[in-house]
Parts: C-alpha cells; sequence; structure tokens
C-alpha cells in the first residue's frame, strides 16, 4: 500500500512523495514494515500546447537496514521491506497528447547491512529452497538505466495506456562471501523487460481510479536485491486538492 502525494512549487516546478507499506507472505516467515521513502523534484523545461519536456531528480530514503530476521537466521531480499539503500535517482520525459517517452538512472550509494548467505540455513528443513535465493550479505546493487515508452489513449473521462519498460542493469552487484571478501556475480547485469498497460477513469476534475497491469518479458539470470517479479497488479484512487 502506498501514499503518494504531488505538490506544486510553482507553475513549472512540482515534488513527489511516496510512502510504501509493505507486507510480504512466504514459506520462510511473514515480514512487514514501510517501505523505502521516494522523493522525486520535477521540473518543466519546455511546454507548448502538444507536448512537454520534462526533467526529474530525486532519491529513495531507507527506512530500515533489511536485515529482517527469521529465528535468528536471515532472510533474503524478497522477504525485506526496504532495500536499505540511498539512491540517487534523474532522469528525462517527452510527453504529449498520445506518447510518454522517458530515460531515468538509479544510482545506489551504498551497500545495505542484509546478512542473507546460504551457511545459515545448513542444517535446516529450508535448506533447499533457501538455496534458490541470492546471496545479499552487505548487497551494494548495480547501476539501472531505464527507458519507458508508452503509447496514451484517452477519452473524455478514460484513459488507458501500453507501453515497455526496460531496466538495463549496467554494473554488477557485489555482497560479501562467506570468507568475508566483497564478490560479483557474472550474471546479475543485463537487460529486465516489462509490459505495462493501464486503465484510468474520472469521476469528475478532483478524483478518479487507474488501474496498473504489469508482466515480465525478459529477467537477469540472478537478482540478489529482490526486486523480481513475473506480474504486478494495482488499483489507486486519486484526489486532486
Amino acid at each position: 500500500a502506498t501514499a503518494d502525494f504531488g505538490v506544486y512549487v510553482n507553475s513549472k516546478t512540482s515534488l513527489q512523495i511516496k510512502l510504501p507499506y509493505q507486507a510480504i507472505t512466504g514459506k520462510l516467515a511473514d515480514t512487514s514494515g514501510p517501505g523505502d521513502i521516494s522523493l522525486c523534484l520535477t521540473r518543466n523545461l519546455y511546454s507548448t500546447e502538444r507536448s512537454d519536456i520534462n526533467v526529474s531528480l530525486g532519491t529513495k530514503i531507507p527506512t530500515n537496514k533489511s536485515d529482517k530476521e527469521t529465528d535468528g537466521r536471515p532472510l533474503p531480499m524478497y522477504y525485506q521491506t526496504s532495500l536499505g539503500t540511498y539512491d540517487f535517482i534523474s532522469g528525462v520525459s517527452y510527453i504529449n497528447r498520445n506518447w510518454l517517452l522517458a530515460t531515468g538512472i538509479q544510482i545506489p550509494l551504498n551497500k545495505n547491512e542484509n546478512q542473507f548467505l546460504w551457511g545459515a540455513w545448513k542444517g535446516t528443513e529450508e535448506e533447499a529452497y533457501v538455496n534458490r535465493y541470492s546471496r545479499a550479505k552487505e548487497l551494494k546493487r548495480g547501476t539501472d538505466v531505464m527507458i519507458r515508452v508508452e503509447r496514451n489513449f484517452r477519452f473524455s473521462r478514460l484513459n488507458f495506456t501500453a507501453g515497455l519498460l526496460p531496466i538495463y542493469r549496467i554494473t554488477s552487484d557485489e555482497f560479501t562471501n562467506p570468507a568475508g571478501k566483497r564478490f560479483k556475480p557474472d550474471n546479475t547485469t543485463g537487460l529486465a523487460l516489462s509490459a505495462i498497460m493501464t486503465a484510468g477513469y474520472s469521476f469528475n476534475v478532483q478524483s478518479g481510479v487507474k488501474l496498473l497491469l504489469g508482466r515480465k518479458l525478459v529477467q537477469r539470470d540472478e537478482n540478489p536485491d529482490g526486486l523480481t517479479r513475473e506480474f504486478v497488479s494495482t488499483i489507486s484512487y486519486f484526489h486532486r486538492f
């Protein structure tokens, strides 16, 4: 669940704040808590009746150290409610009535304090299951470059979009191995590609609902950060004050 606030600083500048809460249920444990706080400042650089060009600067702020455990054993990143890192984010977007084209970069600035290694689960009933997860002790995620392409279909009260979201990790993830040395797996870089569709309905000029569906098309071989999703669906209600 996410509370998403957008505030106009002036006619060309806006601030977006996202406050998520996550609840995760899995074979190893049930975890919950606040997710990472997102802040994004967007400035309009060029505007006409037909199109806009915007630039954005933002950050993600961790709400915990990504070190949740169960029965004294560290949990994989998939069970964490925070990535445990401060991230720098920037991007540029072009928007007109029919298209959204955007590109951006996300750079983690530190390693987290996750302690997940396979050895902590050795001899337990869950050992074979746990070994399916990538190790993530003191994980420092790689840098991601994103491109987003969407086609818009707008009507009086209804609107739809369909698009692609390729995210390319250009540098390897890095974690501390059982020998205490920093290690970079070979297969944490590369493309993650998703197809995205949205549908929105406006009740009036102030409020409405929006449905988003996302489906994974291509995924990297290893994902120590726990960000892999096969399918995503969200429904949101918005109100303009």
